[in-house]
């Protein structure tokens, strides 16, 4: 068993299994610029190790990750990073996973919001606690989805719940995803860790190279126009994150009241 910690995460093999734990307590397990281009090199290089079989992508204690950290804004323009960089970190992440030759798995409870549903969805099997639930909360904050959350609620569950989710910005608990077909499955906590642990044993004992054909035929079928989807919204996020509205919406979100957009 070999474990790296990189800021934001932790990365743990155990034999053909790769363990992803999103961990950033301080802020729920929101993902900076950095820890979100590291997940995904570790899921890159887990794509490029003959030895795994699946990896596993959960968040640290109640909640999976709710979205980019925007506390560290100031931060990163003293350290010369864009949004164009910020933008291609994320989309980097979500192609490393929906990429990746072997299946990976997510284990979601509590919240996962931006970024966060976007991982969850990226990942070919998805498990959600019954308290679990998903947020596409960029409308608030004068922002729109980005890592290609919304094309991929909509090539699961159809343009009308990806308008509402993406345009009015509310939670969607774990049940209804599940009778959205937004998700694999919902269960009780102690229920989750079963699923998900019988998962992986049947996983890490299959056959790559079958698991890698099967998982680029299920992509290619519903997730053929992603590409295209995130060159729009890094186009489309670049603009508003420079934008007014993004700047109040930001500051009130970090002040814990209500965002007043432009007349």
């Amino acid at each position: 068993m070999s474990t790296a910690t990189t800021p934001g995460f932790t990365a743990i093999q155990d034999g053909r299994v790769l363990r992803i734990t999103i961990s950033n307590p301080k802020r729920k397990n929101a993902l900076t610029y950095d820890g979100m281009v590291s997940l995904g090199d570790t899921v890159r290089a887990a794509s490029a190790n003959p030895a795994l079989r699946v990896i596993v992508i959960t968040g640290d204690g109640g909640d999976f990750c709710t979205g980019a950290d925007l506390s560290a804004a100031d931060a990163y323009a003293e350290r010369g990073i864009t949004n164009e960089m910020i933008l291609d970190g994320a989309n980097g992440m979500i192609k490393a996973i929906v990429e990746a030759p072997i299946p990976v798995i997510a284990r979601v409870k509590g919240s996962a919001a931006g970024i966060g549903v976007a991982i969850a969805l990226a990942a070919d099997l998805t498990y959600l606690s019954e308290d679990a639930y998903l947020l596409l909360a960029f409308i608030n904050i004068g922002l729109m989805p980005d890592g290609g959350a919304a094309a991929m609620v909509a090539a699961a569950a159809g343009r009308p719940l990806a308008a509402e989710m993406a345009l009015l910005g509310e939670r969607l608990p774990a049940r209804k995803a599940l009778e959205h077909s937004l998700i694999a499955g919902v269960h009780t906590d102690e229920e989750l860790d079963a699923k998900v642990e019988a998962a992986v044993a049947k996983l890490a004992h299959g056959p790559r190279r079958a698991l890698e054909l099967t998982k680029l035929a299920l992509n290619g079928a519903a997730l053929a126009s992603l590409d295209s989807a995130l060159a729009a919204e890094k186009t489309g996020q670049c603009e508003l994150l420079d934008s007014a509205d993004f700047a109040e919406g930001a500051s009130a979100m970090l002040q814990k009241r209500k965002a007043v957009f432009a007349e």
